[in-house]
């Protein structure tokens, strides 16, 4: 391999696991001559281990590391013979950065071993003892899987073949005090973090604070009223009103304007009311439209199921080879699964219904409910109207005494005039009011009198239903009486349809009677293929299906041995009769 040529460079590099020099990137060998050789002939293994770090390396597999020789400036390491065990290490301490380099040789200098493990990444720190062996502490905790990999070469200084020149290095994980304390400022940092992030998330999913409650004042009072009459303010004025009357605010100065606050709130029954209304009519369309889909969907899965049906009929079943018809009767099955999950949760919705009946018939009382409820909803409506008006004008008649009272106890002033004023306006108003909840009463009973025509009128509808019911059930018991007579008319017609059929029927007669014990269908058809080789398992297993007098399927074994076999029962029918 030419050391000139920077594609050879490249790849050469890349089987060790490094950047070559010049790409961007953490880079394993830096200070390596860009004149070395590779071995030929064998396939290289990158030699990194994965998920460098702080995760432990992954356990030992069958295949082995194959480490080639690696030239430097001042020596060259040479890899251990393959067939002695990997060198062995210590477990590994939280946080390691230093290592321990051991079997150095004794002239080895610091500057010959910062060349050698300079190209695991950057060495903060070397320390040589005068023993052959040095602690060596690395910038990163990665850097130290990549020194690992040089443990087990030999080095030697040159081309000294000097024993002082020469050393096997075995390099093992060290404990510093040092990193030891940079590893629980990472966990203390990281347990920080994460406790700022729960407190961030509780905070996010802690829910809101209700809305400060003002304190009662008449001004307070009066936009608090306006706030009920609005819909889409009345969730929150009816939850200040609600504060109010648990403070105790109600007395008999301001007992009238939370009267009319309370009376406010009321009004909104009827809304409320109409929207459930509004929601169950929704809620039973929803209810039709599902059923609707679910009967189109059915449908589909029994034309599906026909279509699988028609296909393993004889006639377009030999035609398929084995793995079609595997796959097309596993197809039908899993079909005739899902149609009749479908049909069974159809007959569920059906029998909630309690009867079925056609559209028209449905449509009709549905009407007649919608009649029902809206006039129940109507007169319940007319009736709040009524009890409201009879309370305000109870409040109106305790204000007129009021007020009365008041006139005898002041003199004849401007103020009493303006009260002789109100009194009369609440007197016009208040027979305004009575002759309103006449009209009102009047409106009521002509309501009862239509509710109780409606219920007369769904009595009647439901007995016809009744009656159109009975009628079709005799209609379909007649006709499936008449399809059964001619099912069995049919069969009976049937019988044998050639000379080809009746020498097979005597042919098989005469099989089965020398096997008293009985034959499956496959050794059966492979005795029938000697005679005629275009006669088919199915086409021998139907004509076998249509005489059931002379031949009959038995089970015999249990569990993985249970097997299907024919027997001729003609003659038993003889000894019967």
């Amino acid at each position: 391999m030419s050391v000139t040529d920077p594609t050879a460079w490249a790849t050469a590099m890349n089987n060790l696991g490094m950047v070559p020099v010049g790409l961007p990137g953490q880079q394993l060998v830096s200070g390596f001559d860009p004149g070395l050789n590779m071995m030929t002939g064998i396939t290289p293994i990158n030699p990194m281990i994965p998920g460098l770090g702080l995760v432990p390396p992954p356990p030992p597999t069958e295949v082995a590391v194959v480490k080639e020789i690696i030239h430097c400036k001042s020596c060259t390491l040479f890899p251990q013979n393959p067939n002695l065990p990997p060198p062995s290490t210590r477990e590994r301490p939280p946080g390691c950065k230093t290592v321990f380099v051991g079997g150095l040789p004794e002239n080895a200098t610091e500057e010959i071993i910062q060349e050698v493990f300079e190209q695991c990444g950057d060495i903060t720190a070397i320390r040589k003892s005068k023993k052959n062996f040095c602690h060596i502490r690395f910038a990163e905790e990665f850097m130290v899987d990549k020194a690992i990999y040089l443990s087990g070469y030999r080095m030697r200084l040159g081309s000294s073949t000097d024993k002082k020149d020469s050393g096997r290095l075995h390099v093992d994980f060290a404990q510093a005090r040092d990193d030891f304390y940079e590893w629980e400022c990472k966990q203390r940092m990281r347990a920080r973090e994460e406790r700022h992030r729960r407190k961030l998330e509780e905070d996010r999913l802690r829910p809101p604070s209700p809305p400060a409650i003002m304190h009662y004042s008449e001004h307070e009072a009066a936009l608090l009223a306006d706030k009920l009459k609005d819909d889409s303010k009345f969730s929150e004025a009816i939850t200040v009103l609600l504060s109010w009357i648990e403070r105790g605010e109600v007395n008999r100065r301001s007992a009238n304007q939370f009267y009319s606050m309370v009376q406010s709130a009321n009004s909104h029954v009827r809304r409320l009311m109409n929207e459930k209304a509004t929601h169950e009519q929704e809620m039973e369309e929803a209810k039709e439209n599902f059923k609707n889909a679910l009967t189109g969907i059915l449908t589909q899965f029994e034309q599906i199921v026909a279509v699988f049906n028609a296909s393993t009929r004889q006639k377009a079943w030999d035609h398929f080879s084995k793995a079609q018809r595997k796959n097309i009767d596993i197809w039908r099955k899993h079909s005739e699964e899902l149609r009749n999950a479908q049909s069974e949760q159809l007959m569920g919705i059906r029998r909630e219904e309690e009867m079925e009946m056609s559209d028209d018939e449905i449509s009709e009382v549905d009407r007649s409910r919608d009649t029902k409820e809206s006039l129940a909803a109507q007169a319940y409506a007319l009736k709040e109207e009524n009890d409201s008006l009879r309370w305000q004008l109870d409040a109106y008649r305790n204000e007129v005494e009021l007020l009365k009272q008041e006139k005898e106890q002041l003199f004849r002033t401007e103020e009493t005039v303006t009260k002789d004023q109100q009194l009369q306006f609440l007197q016009q108003t208040m027979q305004g009011m009575q002759q309103q909840l006449l009209t009102i009463q009047e409106e009521l009973n002509n309501k009862k009198s239509e509710l109780e025509q409606a219920k007369e009128e769904q009595s009647h509808t439901q007995a016809l239903l009744k009656v159109l019911q009975e009628q079709e059930i005799n209609v379909l018991t007649v006709a499936l009486v008449n399809q059964d007579r001619e099912n069995n008319i049919e069969k009976r017609s049937q019988g044998l349809k050639s000379e080809k059929e009746a020498l097979l029927i005597g042919i098989i007669s005469t099989f089965l009677h020398v096997h008293p014990f009985g034959a499956n269908i496959e050794y059966l058809w492979s005795y029938m293929q000697q005679l005629d080789s275009k006669i088919s398992a199915n086409e021998i297993e139907m004509l076998l299906m249509r005489l059931p007098r002379m031949f009959k399927q038995e089970f015999t074994g249990v569990g993985a041995t249970l097997e299907k076999r024919w027997k001729l029962c003609a003659f038993e029918g003889i000894k019967t009769t």
